[in-house]
């Protein structure tokens, strides 16, 4: 259960036994600096993984993917869920890989799976910037959404399903109000698949 402290921090005197209060806002300026640090070291790693795919050696082994939709569909949305500063178009990627083959559900699978371990980097983003939005009135009202589990599930997976980019946002956010591992993925998984089986069927039904 995610809860919002209403009072200031108490921190250890120096050595005499005594309690420091430590002003909420000091509190969410230092949850603030954490969070942009941790989304500014993932835009490094955003920026040397482009550089890294752009080498021969990994463009040739991206190539040599392309016989396996199965691998590759995972690969390509947990690489592409990764970047959050900037949010890659994968979905009619994802379509034309499906058309390709006769088992489109588990292109489904495979690319939920990806897309859901693709997602830890936001999430991980917001978990070192925990407390960041205490005290904020926006903060309050998410809060009060993801307190409750089953809320919290819903509202991810809800987020989740829909094929467009806000949801690397929803990602950060969920992990800076300490939202638990196990309602983050569950949910993220079942939203990713529900998209996936959508279009699976599309491709079996409509453009068969």
């Amino acid at each position: 259960m995610v809860t919002t402290p209403a009072e200031p921090a108490a921190q250890p005197g120096a050595g005499d036994g005594t309690a420091v209060a430590v002003p909420a806002a000091r509190i969410r300026r230092r949850s603030w600096l954490r969070l942009g640090g941790a989304l500014a070291a993932v835009l490094a790693l955003n920026v040397l993984a482009y550089w890294v795919m752009g080498l021969p050696a990994v463009t040739s082994f991206l190539q040599g993917l392309a016989g396996s939709v199965y691998l590759g569909s995972f690969l390509l949305a947990l690489i592409t869920n990764a970047t959050v500063a900037v949010p890659i178009p994968y979905n009619p990627i994802v379509l034309q890989m499906m058309e390709t083959t006769s088992l489109p559900w588990l292109v489904a699978l495979t690319t939920a799976a990806g897309a859901t371990l693709g997602e830890s980097v936001g999430f991980l983003a917001g978990r070192a910037g925990r407390g960041s939005f205490t005290g904020t009135r926006f903060g309050a009202w998410l809060g009060r959404q993801m307190a409750h589990p089953r809320r919290a599930f819903l509202v991810l997976l809800l987020v989740s399903a829909p094929p467009f980019p806000a949801f690397d946002v929803a990602g950060v956010t969920a992990g800076a109000l300490g939202v638990p591992a196990g309602t983050f993925y569950p949910a993220v998984f079942l939203g990713r698949l529900a998209r996936f089986l959508l279009f699976a069927a599309f491709t079996v039904w409509v453009t068969r």
